[in-house]
């Protein structure tokens, strides 16, 4: 993928500086103020969203097990949701939870193995790729697919083979996406990426400047599609700057993720994935694999699995972006309409 997770990461304004950070859930207050204090500091370096800490490199927390459980996020807007959604989840099941927010999967997945973490949101294509490259080095060959099953079916030895247990799929699926402006659509009359091609419009991409060489973007875009792609305009994935590049008409085509929530208030629209350049990065819970023997917990974290869709994503990412609203009570306002809790 063009991402290790989704780039859109204008998450609420009062997110902490540090690297990390607790906040508890299930116990009916925003998340997103500071948490009791623990029993075990929380020690971590290398996140890009903070200061270096003690003891580099290491999650210490509560012992695995019993009735208390660590959720991860990921610390921007979509896994901040879904880690406050797993929580009041888990706590309406008796459990009580703490949410730890670590910058990278570097990091966090580790302490997953460990039991450090007991669960955190992921997205399957990019997590079978990363533990594949993890376990045999950074050239190893890509094992997603657009393909579902087959993605599941490389994901889940990796992800055994290190100790953790990935749940069925959700209904939601956040990938990499493409989009141009609503005008620019409507004047050549464009819903899907295959009628782009064929239209031999040239364009110029907004994205990061990896984009050059990542299967999944450029190269993707001209082989799969047939897509006239003078360059790229370096601004980022999903950034404010590159979607500012395409409705003011400098750039045409910008990468974003599927879910983004902010499209609308840009003047943007998505261009359909119609022939299946990226791949199937459906949201997953990943568990430690202890964890995942505790029936309480697995049936907490289906039952958001059955109901949240992708429309319900981009909408729930758009109350926290656009309208600053906090992740924590975005996600209890969409259980308490869903009636999980």
């Amino acid at each position: 993928m063009v991402r290790s997770r989704p780039a859109v990461r204008r998450g609420s304004a009062v997110r902490r500086s540090s690297a990390v950070r607790r906040s508890s859930a299930g116990r009916r207050r925003p998340a997103a103020r500071a948490g009791t204090a623990l029993a075990a500091a929380l020690l971590l370096t290398g996140c890009a969203t903070g200061p270096a800490l003690e003891r580099r490199g290491e999650v210490t927390g509560a012992p695995p097990g019993g009735r208390h459980l660590t959720v991860a996020s990921a610390g921007f807007t979509e896994s901040e949701l879904l880690a406050q959604m797993y929580a009041l989840l888990l706590g309406r099941a008796g459990y009580r939870t703490d949410i730890l927010t670590v910058g990278n999967r570097e990091l966090y997945e580790p302490a997953l193995e460990s039991g450090r973490i007991d669960v955190v949101p992921e997205y399957a294509a990019t997590l079978a790729d990363w533990l594949r490259a993890k376990r045999h080095g950074p050239d190893a060959k890509p094992v997603a697919s657009p393909d579902l099953g087959a993605t599941l079916q490389a994901l889940r030895p990796l992800a055994a083979a290190r100790g953790l247990t990935v749940l069925e799929p959700g209904r939601a699926v956040d990938r990499n996406a493409f989009a141009v402006s609503r005008s620019f659509a409507a004047r050549h009359r464009l819903t899907t990426l295959s009628q782009l091609g064929a239209s031999g419009l040239r364009v110029r991409l907004a994205a990061g400047d990896e984009c050059v060489r990542r299967p999944y973007c450029l190269p993707g875009l001209r082989r799969r599609y047939g897509i006239r792609v003078t360059g790229v305009d370096p601004k980022g994935v999903g950034t404010t700057q590159a979607k500012q590049a395409v409705a003011s008409g400098r750039d045409q085509l910008v990468l974003t993720t599927s879910t983004d929530g902010t499209l609308d208030s840009f003047g943007l629209v998505l261009l359909a994935d119609d022939r299946q350049l990226q791949n199937a990065d459906h949201i997953v819970p990943v568990l430690h694999a202890g964890r995942a023997r505790d029936t309480g917990v697995v049936n907490a974290l289906n039952a958001l699995n059955r109901v949240l869709t992708t429309e319900d994503l981009t909408r729930l990412n758009e109350r926290v972006d656009s309208w600053r609203r906090l992740p924590a009570d975005v996600a209890r306002s969409y259980l308490r309409e869903k009636r999980l809790i």
